[in-house]
């Protein structure tokens, strides 16, 4: 594995970026729970995997949402995890949804009368890949901002970046195929 950091733009914090030879395989904010410590000077080569991260990272940075994605893999996926990343993918750059929607959403999907929005709280935490799997679009009952590993003044700076709003969170609920099934 190889692990590097990400200088981002002033007023967030730095990204630790992993990946194997093949595929990015965490992306975290520095100081996040579950992102592995860099040794100063530690100097990771760059490849061309880490080098299409940071193309994505720098467009995503320049305020836009990024035409391409790096090669990513996550592993660990259970069917729940699997239904949570697609529910996190189908939330457009600039929108939010609750951890709610999204339990109702895979509720659903699965046939079932409801599904607890603190397991979706749980699996949204858990992704080992922030900004690519957008996670800081999910907020908490009526757009509360609570539950990122990457620390709430990132989450506040990211959907800011984003032009992120609530009534974005309510025309994309009501008009994305993904919450229709």
């Amino acid at each position: 594995m190889t692990v590097s950091i990400y200088r981002t733009p002033r007023g967030f914090d730095d990204l630790v970026l992993a990946a194997d030879g093949d595929a990015l395989t965490g992306l975290w904010f520095e100081g996040s729970r579950n992102a592995p410590e860099v040794r100063p000077g530690g100097g990771a080569r760059e490849t061309p995997v880490l080098h299409e991260t940071r193309r994505w990272l720098d467009a995503y940075f320049s305020g836009r949402q990024p035409d391409f994605a790096p090669p990513y893999r996550i592993d660990g996926l259970t069917p729940f995890r699997r239904d949570v990343v697609d529910a996190i993918l189908a939330i457009p750059f600039g929108a939010t949804a609750t951890y709610g929607d999204i339990a109702a959403a895979i509720a659903r999907k699965r046939g079932l009368a409801r599904m607890s929005a603190q397991a979706v709280g749980q699996a949204v935490g858990w992704n080992p890949i922030c900004l690519v799997v957008p996670c800081h679009r999910v907020v908490g009952v009526a757009g509360a901002l609570v539950g990122y590993g990457g620390g709430l003044r990132n989450k506040v700076a990211l959907l800011r970046l984003e032009g992120a709003g609530l009534q974005d969170r309510r025309s994309f609920v009501a008009s994305s195929s993904y919450w229709r099934v």
